[in-house]
């Protein structure tokens, strides 16, 4: 899971929530000093929030692009239903496009759109799922995510947990899941006393149903790159492929071949990994706002 380097908003951004036709969503917005020249939706991955992308807000407000990022349907404060129907990719994707179409509506144009590991496949749903009319969104940019499944090894490890969702609470995992760090071999580095409190707050508001479908999908997606660039090429959509030098879930290569095979533009941020909005946010920015410009 990503941990965001800090937690205190700058002053161009507020947290609030975002109403659209499917229900309203948390959400990180901020806005730039001067004229907009476009904005972005930001769609965090499996485990994830918006919070994930805090370090991006100020670097792309300041290169002029309104910014939305937003807990998906079943996670930290958006929160959802036990229903595991409305946690599928193709529910997340329609809600997706609702709040693509919202942001649109509230002026600037088309929307920027972002997904981040897990939300990478969300928002390629939702590009595939749209029809023939106008769509709400003029980029597509796929963050630290791939084509298909997740490697077995992550896959393995994604399974353990929904293996124990059905007999023990999240506050439970979550402790097993911290003495396990703590004897690991290659222990992780100690957190800030508010960065670890909001890890720990943020993974007990995970909706369980939405953990275990959406962790079943990133087992046994189905690789839909073929489809991907038949849209994206009929609409003239550019896309954006990122990672860092090197990702757990999965391989570099394969997100850079992926990128071959949807004709994307590709970027690698130097000195990250599966999080470059968090671990190198100044370089993902910039990055970002060449790209949209």
């Amino acid at each position: 899971m990503s941990t965001p380097p800090f937690l205190v908003l700058p002053g161009c951004a507020r947290a609030e929530r975002v109403g659209t036709g499917r229900g309203a969503f948390a959400a990180l917005r901020a806005e730039p000093a001067g004229a907009v020249r476009g904005s972005a939706l930001l769609v965090p991955g499996f485990t994830g929030s918006k919070e994930d992308f805090i370090a991006l807000l100020e670097p792309l407000a300041a290169a002029g692009y309104r910014v939305t990022a937003v807990d998906q349907r079943g996670q930290y404060e958006t929160g959802g239903p036990d229903d595991p129907a409305a946690y599928t990719v193709a529910a997340l994707g329609e809600d997706v496009r609702a709040l693509a179409e919202a942001l649109a509506a509230e002026g600037g144009g088309p929307v920027h759109l972002l997904g981040h590991s897990f939300g990478g496949q969300v928002v390629r749903e939702a590009v595939l799922a749209a029809g023939p009319g106008p769509v709400p969104w003029r980029s597509l940019t796929l963050m630290s995510t791939g084509p298909g499944a997740i490697e077995p090894s992550e896959a393995a490890r994604t399974k353990l947990l929904l293996d124990v969702l059905p007999v023990m609470s999240l506050e439970e995992i979550w402790q097993v899941i911290q003495q396990l760090d703590a004897q690991s071999p290659q222990p992780k580095p100690e957190l800030a006393p508010e960065i670890a409190e909001f890890m720990h707050r943020r993974w007990v508001a995970n909706v369980p149903a939405s953990l275990s479908v959406t962790g079943g999908h990133l087992m046994a997606a189905p690789d839909r790159v073929a489809e991907l660039a038949g849209a994206v090429r009929a609409r003239a959509l550019p896309v954006l492929v990122m990672s860092g030098v090197r990702d757990y879930a999965w391989p570099v290569p394969q997100q850079s071949e992926m990128a071959e095979r949807l004709g994307a533009r590709r970027v690698v941020v130097e000195d990250s990994g599966h999080s470059p909005a968090a671990e190198r946010p100044v370089e993902t920015a910039r990055a970002l706002a060449g790209f949209w410009g």
